[in-house]
C-alpha cells in the first residue's frame, strides 16, 4: 500500500487543507502484508473523521491501512473540522467540498474509479452523519454507505434541552436556526428520496449517547424500501467499538470482485 498525506488548495473553502489517501499496491515480497491491486482505476472508500477529529484519525486509531491491503481499494480520508459535512449558516462550504470538489480533486490527483458501483463512503459519529448524508443526496454517486456510531437525527439534537448554550450555538452556526425538514435532516431525506438506493450499513453500542438517534434511524428507514444492514451489540462511543466495526464495513462493501 501506498500512504500519502496529500496537502491542498480548496477553492469551495477558500483555504488550505488535507486529506490522508490510501492506494493500493501489488507487493510478492513484503514481509507480513498481502497487498492487492487490480489494474485500471481504483475503487475507492471515502473515510469520514468524527466532530473531534481529523485526517491522520482513522490511521492513528484503527489498522486501516492493513485492512484494507488485500481489496484493492483506495481510502480518501478528508479533513472537514467540526463542520458535520455541511454547507454552514456561518462558516465554510462543506459540504459543496465534500460533496463535489474533493472527488473531483482526488480523481484529478490519483487514479480512482469515478463509476458508482466502485464507490462507497462509511465514517463514524459526525462522519456517520455525512457519509448518509451523501448517501441520501447524491445517491448517482455510491454504491454503498456505512454509519458506525452515526449522529443520524440532528433535528432532535437541535430540540433538546439536555444540550448545553454552547452545543446549541455551535449547532445554530452550523445549520441555522431548523434542521427539520431540510436537506440536513436525515429523516427527511429518507422519507423524500426518490431514484437510486445504495445499500446501507448501520451499526451503534447499545451504551453509546447516540443509541436513540440510531433507533430513530433505523425505524424511519423500515419505512422506505432501502436495503439496510443494521448492527448493534454492547458498546460506546469509542474507537475499541469502531476499529472493531469498520472491519465489518470492509466485509459487507459490495466490491466488484464480490457481486
Amino acid at each position: 500500500m501506498a500512504l500519502i498525506k496529500c496537502d491542498f488548495y480548496s477553492d469551495a473553502l477558500g483555504l488550505s487543507t488535507s486529506m490522508h489517501v490510501i492506494l493500493p499496491q501489488q507487493t510478492h515480497t513484503q514481509i507480513g502484508m498481502d497487498n492487492v491491486s487490480g489494474k485500471g482505476l481504483h475503487p475507492t472508500l471515502y473515510l469520514l473523521h468524527g466532530l473531534s477529529d481529523d485526517d491522520s484519525i482513522w490511521l492513528r486509531r484503527t489498522s486501516i491501512e492493513r485492512y484494507v491491503a488485500n481489496l484493492g481499494i483506495a481510502v480518501v480520508m478528508p479533513q472537514v473540522h467540526r463542520s458535520f459535512y455541511t454547507d454552514m449558516a456561518e462558516g465554510g462550504r462543506y459540504w459543496t467540498f465534500i460533496s463535489e470538489e474533493l472527488p473531483a480533486l482526488a480523481r484529478s490527483f490519483f487514479p480512482l474509479s469515478a463509476k458508482r458501483e466502485d464507490n462507497y463512503v462509511a465514517g463514524l459519529s459526525m462522519g456517520g452523519y455525512g457519509a448518509f448524508k451523501l448517501a441520501l443526496r447524491k445517491p448517482e454517486q455510491y454504491a454503498a454507505a456505512a454509519s458506525l456510531s452515526g449522529a443520524l437525527d440532528m433535528a432532535a439534537h437541535m430540540d433538546r434541552n439536555a444540550s448545553s448554550a454552547l452545543q446549541q450555538a455551535e449547532l445554530q452556526r452550523i445549520f441555522g436556526p431548523q434542521v427539520a425538514g431540510t436537506e440536513n435532516d436525515l429523516i427527511h431525506l429518507l422519507k423524500e428520496s426518490q431514484g437510486q438506493r445504495p445499500l446501507l450499513y448501520q451499526c451503534c453500542g447499545t451504551e453509546d449517547f447516540l443509541y436513540e438517534d440510531n433507533q430513530s434511524f433505523r425505524q424511519a428507514c423500515a419505512q422506505t424500501d432501502f436495503q439496510l444492514t443494521y448492527e448493534e451489540e454492547p458498546g460506546g462511543h469509542d474507537w475499541a467499538y469502531w476499529d472493531a466495526k469498520i472491519q465489518n464495513v470492509l466485509n459487507w462493501l459490495p466490491l466488484p470482485e464480490r457481486k
